[in-house]
């Protein structure tokens, strides 16, 4: 994937959840929740101050992060999803985690 965000936004790819199954019932695509784990997949060069510097951005590329289930605007390049959000939009990066965290 080739995409450069602008100022202090970011691109992410939501980390799926093994399949979910309640009681021994499969939840169908359509009702599961989205999941709050990501990726970093792009970031941009950071926001300006109001004396003209770049604030660098406290995430990286291939972190692992935690955003809210409406965070962002969802995308659609070359087949993949992924969603592009401002860093504040980011809630915590899991540190020392290579793996999604289950509930």
């Amino acid at each position: 994937m080739n995409i450069q965000p602008l100022h202090d936004h970011i691109v992410v790819q939501r980390v799926e959840d093994e399949e979910q199954q309640i009681g021994g019932i499969i939840i169908p695509d359509t009702a599961r929740e989205k999941p709050q784990q990501a990726r970093v997949v792009a970031i941009g060069p950071g926001k300006l101050s109001d004396e003209g510097q770049r604030r660098p951005l406290d995430v990286k590329v291939d972190d692992l992060v935690l955003i809210g289930k409406y965070a962002g605007t969802e995308i659609k390049i070359r087949g993949g999803e992924y969603l592009i959000l401002r860093e504040d939009e980011v809630l915590g990066v899991l540190e020392g985690v290579a793996e999604p965290v289950t509930a």
